[in-house]
């Protein structure tokens, strides 16, 4: 058989590997708005705690403890930004990455973590006639939104950022990044919360090591990503 008898067959490619996918422009202020979230919120935190060194202890309280002092409403104000910036973040991230099936995924648990921090602001926490810290429902419900969300986000975007060669360099880091977060969400929630759990002292620390270490780290290195992709950038 002549090789001019054989009909070559065009190479299938998807077309996101066809055509390399370019965010617009107006996606640098959403990188940008993932970048200054996490550290605007940490900075605004840990200022309240400098002036709380007698009534606060960042060891064993959480952030969300900082609402029930007496400038409680600095924090929600805190939660408030933040939220709002994290769906910023989401929203830029979903433009940013190549689109791929169910790739929305990942980016929506973003904008439902940015929720969890909107709620977290709304049923704030308060402190009952003899001092008890009292965790509204509402408050819980945030909470646990936004670290289930945020771990789930991670995990779910380092599946498309396999699927594009601009973000594929952070695909592994995101995925433990992501594990991590839900590794140590069961450990707070055996070792920590409970009232007679053996770390119920450390809940503070717990939180900070999740979301200072692990979490907020992995979501500025993907923000300053976005923003070089964003850009123009290679």
């Amino acid at each position: 058989m002549s090789s001019s008898s054989v009909t070559q067959q065009p190479s299938r490619r998807p077309v996101g590997d066809a055509l390399e996918h370019r965010p617009a422009r107006s996606t640098v202020p959403l990188a940008w708005a993932g970048i200054i979230g996490p550290v605007l919120f940490t900075a605004v935190f840990l200022a309240q705690e400098a002036f709380l060194v007698h009534d606060y202890s960042p060891l064993a309280e959480p952030v969300s403890a900082l609402e029930a002092q007496p400038h409680g409403w600095v924090q929600q104000i805190n939660f408030v930004a933040f939220g709002l910036l994290t769906i910023a973040f989401a929203v830029g991230l979903g433009r940013g990455v190549r689109p791929t099936r169910a790739g929305a995924a990942g980016p929506a648990l973003f904008l439902v973590s940015g929720v969890g921090l909107l709620g977290a602001a709304i049923f704030p926490l308060s402190k009952d006639a003899t001092g008890v810290t009292i965790f509204p429902v509402g408050h819980v419900i945030a909470g646990n939104a936004f670290f289930l969300s945020s771990a789930l986000a991670l995990i779910v975007v380092s599946l498309r950022l396999r699927r594009d060669p601009r973000w594929r360099g952070l695909a592994t880091y995101t995925l433990a990044a992501g594990i991590a977060v839900v590794a140590g969400g069961i450990v707070m929630n055996v070792l920590v919360i409970p009232d007679d759990a053996s770390l119920h002292d450390f809940a503070g620390l717990a939180q900070r090591l999740i979301i200072l270490v692990v979490l907020f780290p992995c979501r500025i290195a993907l923000s300053l990503r976005l923003l070089r992709v964003a850009s123009g950038r290679r």
